[in-house]
Order: C-alpha cells, then structure tokens, then sequence
C-alpha cells in the first residue's frame, strides 16, 4: 500500500506538519499506516517530504519511505515512488490525512479490484451535498470515465456539479498499466499540479477498464485539512471507541464527557464515569471504578482498583488499591496490591509496598515504602538537597506521626515509629521510635505583654487581662422566660 503524506497542510495554520496532528492519542498518519497493517498489506510505503523529518520518526518499523522533493500534486507524490511500485504487482494509493479508513474497507476495496479483473478501482461515496469533492463521470457501461474536480471555477459544468458520487482519494490499480499512465499526466489545470485522478481517462484511453468500489461509509471519504476538520473526525474516531469498549463489557456513564485514546485497554465490569479522560499506553482491568474527573495518561492499572477525582501518569497501579480524592502519583511509582492513597497526596518516582497506607496530605518522592507501612497525615520526604535527589527508605509496618518529614537519604527499619511533629534526619533502628522536636516552652502573659506594647506605640493606656474580664462580665445580660432581655 502506498500513502500520499508529504502535503504542508498548511490550512492547519500550524508549525506541526499536518500528518503529526493527533487524532485520539494516534498521529494523523499512523491512523491509515495501522489499517493498512491491519489489512495485512505486504508492503507499506509512506511518500513524505525530506524537509519534515519529525514524520519519518513516528513510522513504525518495516514501513519504507519514498520523498517528494516538490509538492506538484497527488500524481507526483507517487511517482515519487516509482522504484517501490515496480516492485509490485498491484497497489493501493491511500491518503495520510484519512484517518477513518480502517482495515475492512481496505480489505472490501481489494477484493473488489480483484474479482473485477479491472486496472483501477475507485473508491466512491454518495453525499447529498458534495461540496468540493471531485465528482465521478460514468461512461454508458456504468464504469468510471473520470474525475472531475470541483475546487476552483469553471473546472467542472453544471451537470458535473449537480453529480453526487464523490471520489474518496483512494485507489487500487494494477501497477504496470498504471505506471504507465502515470507516464503521460500533464498539469493542464489551474494549480499546475499533476492530479491523480487523471489517470482514470488515460487508463481509459488505453483500453482498460476502471471501476468504482461504492462504500455507504462516509468515514474513509473525510480528509483533514483545518482543525475544524480534526475535530469532527475525532468526534466520529471517540465514539467508535466508546463504542468497542462498551460492546467488550465496559460502562461509560457519560460518553459525551468522556475522552478514551485508541490505544487504551479496559476490563470487563469497568465503570469509567464522567469527565474521565485515558491517554496514550492505558490498561486498565476488570472491576474497576475510574472517575469521575480523573486523568490517567499511560498508566497500567490492576483489577479492582478505585481511583477518584485524581491525576495518574506513567505509573503501575496494582490489584484493590484504593485512590484518591485529589491525589497525583507521577512516573516511576508502583503502587502495591491493596494500598491506599489517600485525599491531597502526591507520589513521585516510589515504590509502595503491599498494604501501605498514605491516607492525606501528604508528598512521598524518591523512597521505598514497605508492606503494612502506614504514614500519617502531613509527611514529607524531602528528596532534595539542592544538588541532587535522595532515596528513601521506609520499612515494613511502619507508624508514623503526624507531620513527619523524612530528609533523605534515610533508612527507617521496619516497625519503627516517628512522634508527631518530627523532622527525621538520621537513620531510625528496626522496631525504635524516631523524634525530634525542640522541647515546647510556655511564656506565661505573653499576649499581655504583646498588647500592651501596641497600645503604647499608638499612645493609649495599657488594658490588662483582668479589666477585660471584668468587662467581659458587665456585658452579659440576664434573660427572662419569654426570651427577652430584661
């Protein structure tokens, strides 16, 4: 199969080449470069331009390259690649801004050229309002004559307009007669640009037969060429999604708000609830409950897991973790079967063990939790130093306090305690309480003494405690049984 991809798309009004637009977590042009894969093509050759590198680095492994030095139309990018052509018997020419084309229309299309013996097929649509589409001429044998195009004035009559079958921009042929069409195009029309379609009287011309493939699927027909273009083919890519997931078993409590990648892989029994968006690499489960207002971008997540109004990304979420509210864990964490993290907690970069408790509010970046191990609400592990960033250790059944912060490197040993309050700077022993707090002091008077100095500074007498007091008591009044004052 060959794909046409070396276009600047420059209605995209965009810095990006068209083709690397993301549509669903998938670049534009890996969408056509999958179905063909997926239709078992035994060759992919994706036509680009040399000066947008970036494109080439996108393709997958085994996809050949061909370069268009010039952009002077559909017809010159494959003649751009006329080595690989000679190479095979038939080809496709698909598009790399049709992102719907899917395998079985590919497959439909193939067949059709097969069992027609043609040289060309064309793959056509019928749309009620054709817009700019090129238009499909048949001769008197109900066969396709030609393509008229339709974008600029005068280029086709007023019969050829009020046509409604559409050419779609995909095509099979037989190579050689097409090689040699290809041969005689010429540029006679507005754009100077050798056109593809017009092949099809050449062919014609020739003695060959072209025929039409009609698809009743308007999908594989809608190109990109604004991001108004890309918006409402990933409407149409979103919910066939939706759709696939929830036909394997999946609930999704309100698609309409709901944004899942191509790529991402959910269980049986997995309610997905509202405003949930899934990007990139995501596995989820079976018995799961994700959402609402929850982020997971490239993450994998075990069976029974909860996770709410959070934040996840690149990380491993294992079997019956409970988490969230408001918490964010951040790549390189594992979460261990049955942990819990908890409302405003923030993981970075850890391992927790199995059964671990982080309830709340607190920030864990660079450390080793062990199993059982449950830190109190406010504990930080403080992993850097400025400099660098240092690991933590945190054993087995651990216990915190309140409001511990772990300066790393430490090594807490297992079923250690922290008090409350404690800043953890040395190595706690297996099974020993760590603290270390400054001893509290209590200064008796101290708001006396500290009003009685504002009261100096603006000049007026110093009022004590005791005439406070005493005024405190002169303001409360008696209250009779009806409930007013007396």
């Amino acid at each position: 199969m060959l794909i046409m991809a070396a276009g600047r798309g420059t209605r995209m009004r965009s810095k990006m080449a068209k083709v690397l637009h993301p549509l669903c977590g998938r670049p534009l042009l890996l969408w056509p470069v999958e179905a063909a894969r997926e239709a078992n093509a035994e060759r992919i050759v994706v036509v680009l331009d040399p000066a947008v590198e970036e494109v080439r680095r996108v393709l997958p492994p085994g996809v050949e390259i061909a370069t268009q030095h010039e952009q002077k139309g559909t017809g010159d990018a494959v003649i751009s690649a006329r080595d690989q052509l000679e190479r095979s018997e038939s080809v496709i020419v698909l598009s790399g801004d049709h992102p719907l084309v899917d395998s079985a229309f590919l497959e439909g299309l193939a067949e059709r050229h097969a069992s027609s013996g043609a040289a060309a097929t064309i793959a056509t649509h019928v749309l009620e309002n054709p817009g700019e589409y090129g238009r499909i001429v048949r001769g008197a044998d109900d066969e396709v004559e030609r393509i008229v195009e339709t974008k600029t004035p005068g280029d086709a009559t007023a019969d050829e307009l009020s046509i409604k079958e559409i050419n779609i921009g995909t095509y099979a042929f037989r190579t050689k007669p097409f090689l040699e069409a290809l041969d005689r195009l010429r540029p006679e029309n507005a754009q100077r640009e050798l056109y593809l379609g017009d092949v099809v009287p050449l062919m014609r011309g020739a003695g060959e037969r072209v025929v039409a493939y009609r698809t009743d699927d308007e999908g594989p027909g809608l190109g990109i060429n604004t991001r108004a273009d890309l918006a409402l083919v990933r409407e149409i890519c979103q919910e066939k999604i939706h759709e696939r997931l929830m036909l394997a078993g999946v609930t999704i409590t309100d698609p309409a708000s709901t944004i899942i990648d191509v790529d991402v892989r959910v269980g049986e029994d997995t309610v997905v609830d509202p405003y949930t968006f899934l990007h990139g690499q995501v596995a989820i489960g079976s018995d799961c409950r994700i959402g609402p207002m929850t982020t997971l971008i490239d993450c994998a997540v075990g069976n029974g897991v909860l996770v709410l109004h959070s934040y996840l990304t690149a990380c491993e979420v294992l079997d019956g973790c409970k988490i969230g509210p408001f918490s964010y864990i951040r790549p390189g964490t594992r979460l261990g079967e049955e942990v819990k993290q908890g409302a405003f907690t923030e993981i970075k970069n850890s391992n927790i063990g199995e059964g671990a408790k982080i309830p709340h509010l607190s920030y864990v970046g660079d450390a080793d939790v062990g199993e059982g191990a449950n830190l109190a609400a406010g504990n930080i592990v403080a992993n850097w130093d400025g400099r660098r960033k240092h690991r933590t250790v945190i054993g087995a059944d651990v216990k915190t306090g309140v409001h511990t912060t772990f300066i790393a490197p430490l090594n807490v040993g297992n079923r250690a305690y922290t008090g409350a309050g404690s800043v953890i700077t040395d190595d706690i022993p297996e099974g020993a309480l760590g603290i270390a707090r400054a001893p509290q002091q209590n200064v008796e008077g101290y708001a006396d003494r500290v009003d009685a100095k504002a009261q100096a500074e603006d000049g007026d007498e110093p009022t004590g405690a005791p005439e406070r007091a005493e005024a405190g008591k002169s303001a409360k009044k008696p209250v009779s049984e009806g409930g007013k004052q007396s």
